[in-house]
């Protein structure tokens, strides 16, 4: 089983959640360049499609923990907060993140759920829809690049409505809207309303780094859209799991019959 280490609040993530080991976690790709040695060939060209375009499938990893406990700061900055959002971060800190959605085996949602270290996530690209399988909780997300247009009515949503669009063929861009307000953007505890707006640029600069960056644009919890690239590393040779999440149980067990404290 994949281990990681990040402090209390992923420590109670893990323990809330169950992954089935024996899942394909050790299986030679014969699609991977290798080196002379026969080990996966991570700084080889960047793969692309028939049709040019940069190809992003694959198991990708967060490599630095610390976007998820902090995506401002991570990147340098403090986020610049509205009045009603500065007052949600600053809840969320005092009490570490207690009443955070995940905890509650609820999603993590866009981007939390791809920072989580080795909790890894994988692209499926197809001309028409570019679908992300998470393996934290199972969850997925479909990003279309059909030519559709949003729907015109939205119930707000764990992980929003994206459409996908090309700039050039080297950065694939995602925007989506629809969300509701529950998400929270990393285990930090910045916030989101039913107005956020995301738009996530990736790039792959070589055949093993993926890097994504994320812009926010939501006006009731940021003064202004802000920004932060993530890099991400990909894991070759290996599956994602399923994942489950048994709050039922654990929630006794790790605060006692009264559940987590409010």
């Amino acid at each position: 089983m994949r281990a990681f280490k990040y402090g209390v609040v992923a420590a109670v993530c893990l323990a809330l959640s169950a992954p089935i080991s024996a899942q394909w976690l050790d299986r030679h790709d014969p699609t991977i360049p290798r080196t002379a040695d026969g080990k996966p060939d991570l700084t080889a060209p960047t793969p692309r499609t028939p049709d040019g375009k940069v190809d992003f499938n694959g198991l990708w990893n967060a490599v630095d923990g610390r976007f998820l406990t902090n995506i401002a700061r991570r990147a340098g900055f403090d986020a610049p907060f509205t009045e009603r959002g500065a007052a949600l971060f600053k809840e969320r800190q005092e009490t570490l993140g207690r009443d955070r959605p995940a905890g509650q085996c609820l999603p993590h949602s866009v981007p939390s759920a791809m920072l989580i270290p080795n909790y890894p996530w994988k692209i499926v690209q197809t001309p028409g829809i570019f679908i992300i399988l998470y393996e934290n909780f199972t969850d997925f997300r479909q990003i279309f690049t059909d030519g559709r247009d949003l729907p015109d009515e939205r119930m707000p949503i764990w992980f929003g409505y994206s459409l996908g669009r090309w700039e050039g063929d080297d950065t694939f861009v995602a925007e989506t809207v629809g969300f509701n307000d529950l998400g929270w953007l990393d285990d930090g505890g910045h916030p989101r309303s039913e107005q956020m707006r995301t738009t996530e640029r990736f790039r792959r600069p070589n055949f093993g780094s993926l890097e994504v960056e994320f812009t926010f644009d939501d006006p009731v919890s940021y003064t202004k859209p802000w920004s932060a690239t993530v890099p991400f590393q990909l894991l070759a040779d290996t599956e994602i799991i399923e994942n489950y999440c048994e709050n039922e149980r654990d929630m006794i067990r790790i605060f006692g019959p009264g559940g987590p404290p409010r």
